[in-house]
């Protein structure tokens, strides 16, 4: 099969994102922002009102609504009123059950969930009943205490390990497995060398057939290679890794800058044009 490697665009409606923070928070940005990354060839647009950046505040599901709603009511609106093209698919990056079923509500397509379903009980069931694309992503701890949990025997097979059983548990909620794909989880309880060696094994987690999400877009590793503390200014760090992702078998990838990395991503498409079963 030839592959095409689809791009999925970050779009931040957060006031502490690593990268972005505070750059979408009026609803009217970020729809501009959602416009532009439609057009510069983005296939899904990836909302998020909650940052999962380490050491990041936890909202409560009625407080990440109310920063989400405003933006997402107008970016659902336009999307049906041809101001977005009619086929642009929308993931909501979130790990509270009543956030995603008030999305899904809204025309949401995709559920995005950092913590794959450990989270929140009842979003693999919420998930399961929508019958959508869920990606279920690799972490342990949360934004607060994930930095002490990156002790692996082996960084590959333990992520394996971990998605399958979280993926066990969506089959057991009634997920289908054609609705899941497994996001490795750059950056999250993991150490420089550990996402290099997680970018090295992606061909072992492409052969267990989910597809696979990799979003290493303008992360802390890149920096620390880099020796670069600005984060919109690691684009290039960030090209070698998508490309070492698509070489892996990576179907999608997660990046904030959309037009640049999408040429990327076709020349990949070219470089290695046979996908990873």
């Amino acid at each position: 099969m030839i592959r095409s490697t689809k791009v999925m665009g970050v779009l931040n409606i957060t006031p502490d994102s690593f990268s972005d923070g505070g750059e979408h928070c009026q609803p009217n940005r970020a729809l501009k922002t959602a416009q532009r990354l439609a057009k510069q060839g983005a296939h899904i647009i990836d909302i998020g009102a909650q940052s999962t950046r380490p050491g990041a505040e936890l909202l409560a599901p009625e407080q990440e609504l109310k920063r989400l709603l405003p933006a997402l009511l107008l970016i659902c609106q336009a999307r049906q009123q041809g101001e977005l093209p009619a086929d642009l698919l929308l993931s909501l990056d979130t790990f509270h059950a009543p956030v995603a079923a008030k999305a899904l509500e809204l025309g949401v397509n995709w559920i995005n969930d950092v913590s794959a379903g450990t989270a929140d009980g009842a979003m693999l069931p919420l998930v399961a009943k929508a019958g959508c694309p869920y990606v279920l992503m690799h972490r342990r701890g949360s934004s607060q205490t994930m930095a002490n949990f990156c002790n692996y025997n082996d960084v590959v097979s333990d992520v394996i390990a971990e998605l399958q059983q979280r993926s066990a548990a969506a089959l057991d909620a009634g997920i289908k497995r054609e609705q899941m794909w497994w996001d490795p989880g750059l950056g999250f309880a993991k150490t420089t060398s550990q996402n290099l060696a997680l970018l090295e094994g992606l061909p072992q987690l492409a052969a267990h057939g989910y597809p696979l999400l990799v979003g290493p877009s303008r992360k802390r590793f890149i920096g620390e290679i880099l020796k670069e503390n600005r984060a919109k200014a690691r684009s290039w760090g960030t090209a070698a890794a998508v490309c070492k992702a698509i070489a892996g078998g990576a179907a999608m990838v997660r990046v904030h800058d959309v037009a640049s990395m999408r040429q990327i991503c076709q020349m990949a498409d070219a470089l290695w044009p046979n996908e990873i079963a």
